[in-house]
C-alpha cells in the first residue's frame, strides 16, 4: 500500500492555485485571469513587479526568467499546488518555467490546442485569437505540443482592447471589448469556414467567451478553461459512494 504523501508546510492553507500576474493597471474584468471574482476557487496572485505585458510580447521574456522564478518560488512557499500566468505568450518560455517550477505549471492557454484538435472531427481546424500576430512565432505554440500554421485572429492595433491595455486604462468599456472580440472572430471563421473550435491566446478574453459560444456556436477553451483543469486534477470531485445504486 503507498503511503500518503508527506504534508507540505505552508503559510497559507486552502489555496491551490498560484497565478503570477504582469505588472499592470488596466480594469480586469470579471472572466479575466487576474479578477479574484472569476474563480470558483480561492487563488494566490503574485504580480511580477517590473514585467510589462509589451515585455513579454515584444520583448525577450527568457531575459526576465530570474522575476518568473522568483515568483514561482514565493507561490509555492506560500502553499500552492499549481501556478499558471496572464500572458498567453509566456508559452516562449514555458520549458524554462517547467524545468524550474517544483508543481504543475500552466503558462499559456495554447496549450489546450492540442486536445482541442483531438476533439474536432476529421478535417475541422482550430482558430486562434491573438493580441498580436507579428510577435506570436512558431515557438510559441512548439513549446507547448500544439502544431504551426493554425488560423489566427488578430486583435486590432488601436482597437479598444489593445488601447485599454497598452494605456493601462482603470475603466474597460465591456460591450465594445466584446464587439470586438466577435468581429475578429467573424473575420477568421469566414477565412478559414473549418474551424471547429477557438482557442484564446490572450488571458484577457475570457469574458467574451460565452458571447463566442453563444453567437457562433464552437467550443471556446481560453485561460480559464486551462486553469479549471488544473485544478481539477489537484482536487477532483468527490462523491458519496456509499450512495451507490446496489
Amino acid at each position: 500500500m503507498t503511503a500518503s504523501p508527506t504534508p507540505r508546510v505552508r503559510p497559507v492553507h486552502g489555496t491551490m492555485i498560484g497565478i503570477m500576474v504582469l505588472d499592470t493597471r488596466f480594469e480586469r474584468l470579471p472572466g479575466d485571469i487576474a479578477n479574484a471574482a472569476t474563480w470558483p476557487f480561492p487563488v494566490q496572485f503574485r504580480v511580477v513587479r517590473g514585467v510589462r505585458p509589451q515585455d513579454v510580447i515584444e520583448g525577450d521574456p527568457s531575459a526576465m526568467l530570474a522575476r518568473f522564478f522568483e515568483a514561482i518560488d514565493d507561490l509555492v512557499a506560500m502553499g500552492v499546488d499549481g501556478i499558471t500566468t496572464s500572458c498567453g505568450f509566456l508559452a516562449a518560455v514555458h520549458p524554462e518555467l517547467k524545468r524550474h517550477s517544483p508543481v504543475p505549471i500552466a503558462t499559456s492557454s495554447l496549450m489546450q490546442i492540442p486536445l482541442a484538435l483531438s476533439l474536432l472531427p476529421e478535417g475541422r481546424t482550430v482558430g486562434v485569437i491573438v493580441s498580436d500576430k507579428a510577435a506570436l512565432k512558431d515557438q510559441h505554440f512548439r513549446n507547448v505540443g500544439a502544431p504551426t500554421g493554425l488560423p489566427l485572429g488578430e486583435l486590432p492595433l488601436n482597437g479598444t482592447i489593445r488601447t485599454h491595455m497598452r494605456t493601462n486604462a482603470p475603466v474597460a468599456d465591456p460591450a465594445a471589448q466584446e464587439r470586438e472580440v466577435l468581429d475578429v472572430v467573424a473575420r477568421m471563421l469566414e477565412e478559414t469556414p473549418s474551424i471547429g473550435a477557438i482557442v484564446s491566446e490572450c488571458a484577457n478574453l475570457p469574458p467574451f467567451s460565452a458571447a463566442i459560444r453563444r453567437r457562433f456556436g464552437l467550443p471556446v477553451y481560453d485561460i480559464v478553461s486551462l486553469v479549471d483543469w488544473l485544478h481539477a486534477g489537484l482536487s477532483p470531485r468527490r462523491f458519496p459512494v456509499e450512495d451507490r445504486g446496489r
